[in-house]
């Protein structure tokens, strides 16, 4: 009879246990030092190994060759801790065992000493579910129970648990384990199977595991009697539900060079796909690229897009088409490249050519002139302090063109309200008409706004605010 790969590769050591090297060393430590508490609380996500931790740590109490890190394996404790039959191993789910009666009675099973081992070990797993009046049944017996008893308790939830019950116990937070040791496990496991996998395809279920191992190992399960013993590409996404990567990468790339017809192709394609799992997808993607330093799309397109991205996940939440959500949001994400794109060009600072003439040709006039008149030289330098004038303008400008670029409406806000004055010795002054509501929407953007004008006047800026009735 075959086991499901999540029992038949679960932990039976401290070594065994993946992402986990903090826990499973305090522990090794405490059972080598004999630094043992009275009790214990293993919190983290599902999957994530508290409760093979917990058998882990049982067994080794319990190994007859003495209190160890390494238990034996082979003596009598060990064979039916493995088994799970272990008379003196005592687990109780705290789901379906959360009433004050059930609590009494394992209280009255702590009177007795253990059977066959040198201790007697309560593991009670989901023990957030238990009732109130449970907890305080329990508060007692575990801060004060008998030397011989030893308590182990697993949650997801620990924020649920009375702070009375947080204080008696040695808590330990388990990790959510991470994608790149999830699919490292998955391929081991695949190759003691003597499974053919493409590496793609278990990227694809390690992420949807979720950083839980036991999710994952039910996916591969599922996936290797799928694809007959073969994990691909395709084979995953249609035992999943989810598109292709390949689609999403062309799609974005139909999206940057603005290709309305390849757009619409894709979303009659995909029509069989729910619009919310697409969307999710084109999230991850965005993401795999702004880490991956990728030059094809800029960080602040990819903002813009994740912007678009939110707000159609509101639109579906609301009970929208998905196709119709869909459409919108790829056309939205295309037409905010529009909107770049055309302040770009209201960025680009036109030379000043005018001013270049203007001192080219007044010496020109001047050769032609008797030498009282030499004095007018003078106005040659005028156009020098216009152009340092106009180059806190410009400045400016891009000030205003970064805030719409960040929030719209604070960069009307501020353009309607803010009149720049001057930029000498790095103190950029500005005069504000901001009343009420506007003024309370820039005081609360004043971290923004003075971010930027660091990031385009320089980091030594100061700002003078001048306001104005």
């Amino acid at each position: 009879m075959s086991l499901a790969l999540a029992r038949k590769y679960r932990p039976a050591t401290f070594e065994d246990l993946i992402g986990q090297e903090s826990v499973s060393q305090t522990l090794s430590l405490a059972l080598e030092s004999d630094r043992l508490s009275h009790a214990y609380l293993f919190s983290g996500l599902r999957g994530s190994g508290k409760t093979s931790t917990a058998r882990i740590f049982a067994k080794a109490l319990l190994c007859e060759k003495g209190t160890t890190s390494h238990p034996c394996g082979v003596c009598s404790s060990c064979v039916m801790a493995n088994e799970g039959r272990h008379v003196d191993i005592i687990e109780m789910d705290g789901a379906s065992n959360r009433k004050i009666d059930d609590i009494r009675e394992l209280i009255e099973h702590t009177k007795y000493k253990p059977a066959i081992g040198r201790y007697k070990i309560f593991i009670i797993d989901e023990v957030h579910m238990l009732t109130k009046e449970a907890f305080n049944a329990l508060l007692k017996t575990l801060e004060e129970p008998p030397a011989f008893v030893k308590f182990i308790l697993a949650t997801t939830d620990p924020l649920k648990l009375p702070a009375t019950i947080l204080s008696r116990t040695q808590h330990f937070r388990f990790r959510k384990i991470s994608q790149p040791i999830l699919e490292r496990h998955l391929e081991h496991i695949l190759n003691l199977e003597k499974v053919e996998y493409e590496r793609e395809a278990i990227s694809i279920i390690a992420r949807s595991g979720a950083g839980s191992v036991r999710d994952a190992l039910t996916l591969l399960d599922q996936a290797i009697v799928y694809s007959k013993n073969f994990v691909d590409i395709s084979t995953i996404t249609n035992m999943l539900g989810i598109i292709e990567p390949s689609l999403i990468e062309n799609l974005v790339d139909n999206i940057l060079g603005k290709d309305t017809k390849a757009i619409l192709e894709f979303v009659s394609i995909s029509s069989e796909f729910e619009a919310e799992m697409i969307i999710d997808e084109l999230s991850l993607y965005l993401k795999d690229l702004l880490l991956s330093g990728s030059h094809k799309i800029t960080p602040m397109s990819i903002e813009r897009f994740f912007r678009v991205l939110a707000e159609s996940k509101t639109l579906l939440n609301i009970g929208t088409d998905g196709e119709f959500v869909l459409s919108l949001t790829l056309f939205k994400m295309m037409e905010s490249l529009s909107i770049e794109d055309r302040k770009q060009e209201n960025k680009i600072i036109p030379k000043p050519k005018p001013n270049k003439e203007i001192i080219e040709e007044k010496p020109k006039v001047l050769e032609n002139i008797e030498p009282r008149e030499e004095k007018k030289e003078v106005l040659v330098e005028k156009p020098k302090v216009e152009k340092a004038i106009d180059g806190g303008v410009k400045l400016f400008e891009n000030l205003v063109a970064k805030l719409y670029d960040r929030n719209y409406e604070l960069g009307q806000c501020f353009e309607s309200n803010i009149t720049y004055n001057s930029f000498v010795d790095n103190r950029l002054t500005w005069e504000s008409v901001a009343t009420d509501n506007n003024k309370k929407l820039l005081i609360n953007n004043w971290s923004l706004i003075r971010m930027f004008v660091q990031e385009i006047f320089g980091l030594e800026t100061k700002i003078k605010n001048i306001p104005k009735e």
